[in-house]
């Protein structure tokens, strides 16, 4: 991003001749001393003469260029002045806070911004504004407005087995038992041959000692390997940290991971499950006009929803969703959310009675309820209570609920052994 100085005014260079000369005009008048007072006339000529100058170029362009490759839990930044003033100002503030000033020449070669992330999701790494100065600093340029660099944060992935599967899959093609007529699984049953029926498949054995009349032929049928079709629904309404006395303030420098950063994770450790097994993918950010990529397979298709889940950020306004996702039939839908607000569970519900296998994913971390008035600690359990009353109305309708905390795998494990 660019942009360029606006006007030109004095500079500390201007306010220090002024005074020096001032000065030794002051105390040659005083001590009575003509060449003391001299000596301040080459200052206060030279002072005027700088702010006479009007064809002196003081632009200054500031430009922030990302780096792809860094240390875990870094950002790399080029940040780059460049113009036709002699030497520039430069402010930086990373990470939104820690503020540098710097003195930098123009047209040099670029410095490097190391910037340290506590959080996954879309993250202001440099925010920078720049002023160029000429003459020795007797003229500056305009403070430029505030350019930033915005980058989203992966988050780490968390190794999952085997991931809860609706008992109704569609697909001929996978490395999932399904319940269709096929090849690749397990027994299903004897049958009459019938045209189109593979020879190969006739059973001997059984045509020996079942057949009813000479000629018939009895085959041994499987049932088809079936893929898998997973959807991923973020609730992005909360982003609630660790720390409950940070909870409505915005101070995520000393928030702990907030239910987003979970819920990032879980979304990309479910995807990178999913695609692994060679099943397809789908990711619905549950909000107005948030966003949807159809389902998928295959190692592009999970770049794709890893890019969406690293660019999805809170709501930033209370704007619920007006429609329901469409999603294939007989999928495993995953709703990530904290529970506080029904809009999630609502929409689980009625996927849920549609016929799909729902989990439901507690995206909300570990509290720490240290510094809490009696007042925040009452209110706290009021919200918490109500929270409970969500999530055994989810349990009611059949829905599993997996806390992305602790021992994830675990318990993902013992979601996955059931199939409803």
């Amino acid at each position: 991003m660019t942009v360029k100085t606006a006007r030109r005014r004095a500079g500390p260079a201007v306010v220090l001749g002024f005074i020096g000369a001032a000065v030794l005009a002051g105390a040659g008048l005083l001590g009575s001393r003509p060449d003391i007072v001299a000596m301040g006339v080459p200052l206060a000529l030279l002072t005027v003469a700088a702010l006479q100058r009007r064809d002196v170029d003081d632009v200054a362009v500031v430009e922030l260029t990302p780096i792809p490759a860094g240390a875990e839990g870094t950002v790399h930044t080029e940040v780059t002045v460049t113009g036709d003033a002699e030497a520039a100002e430069l402010v930086i503030v990373q990470s939104g806070r820690r503020n540098r000033r710097l003195l930098v020449p123009v047209n040099a070669a670029p410095i490097i911004s190391i910037s340290r992330t506590l959080h996954s999701g879309p993250v202001t790494a440099v925010k920078a504004s720049v002023r160029g100065f000429s003459e020795d600093a007797a003229a500056l340029g305009a403070a430029s407005p505030v350019v930033e660099a915005v980058r989203n944060i992966a988050a780490t992935p968390h190794p999952l087995p085997a991931l809860p599967l609706s008992s109704r899959l569609t697909g001929l093609h996978g490395n999932h038992e399904g319940r269709r007529q096929g090849q690749g699984g397990d027994f299903r049953d004897i049958h009459q041959f019938v045209p189109g029926d593979e020879l190969r498949r006739v059973d001997w054995r059984a045509t020996a000692r079942m057949a009813r009349r000479p000629g018939d032929l009895l085959v041994r049928r499987t049932n088809a390997m079936s893929d898998a079709s997973v959807v991923i629904a973020m609730d992005t309404a909360d982003e609630l940290g660790t720390v409950v006395a940070t909870w409505g303030s915005g101070d995520f420098e000393r928030s702990g991971a907030t239910s987003l950063d979970l819920a990032r994770q879980a979304a990309r450790s479910i995807a990178a499950a999913a695609i692994d097994a060679g099943d397809r993918v789908a990711l619905h950010v549950l909000v107005h006009g948030g966003r949807s990529i159809r389902s998928g397979a295959g190692t592009r298709h999970l770049a794709r929803v890893d890019a969406a889940i690293a660019a999805t950020g809170q709501t930033g306004e209370d704007v619920p969703f007006s429609r329901t996702p469409p999603v294939p039939h007989g999928s495993a839908i995953f709703v990530l959310s904290t529970f506080f607000d029904g809009a999630a569970s609502d929409i689980a519900l009625t996927w849920r009675a549609s016929g799909h296998r729902v989990v439901a994913v507690d995206v909300l971390p570990e509290l720490d309820r240290t510094r809490l008035t009696m007042e925040q600690q009452l209110a706290l359990r009021t919200v918490l209570a109500e929270r409970e009353d969500v999530l055994h109305d989810l349990a009611g309708a059949g829905i599993d609920t997996v806390p992305w905390r602790g021992d994830v795998a675990a318990a993902m494990r013992g979601t996955a052994r059931s199939r409803r």
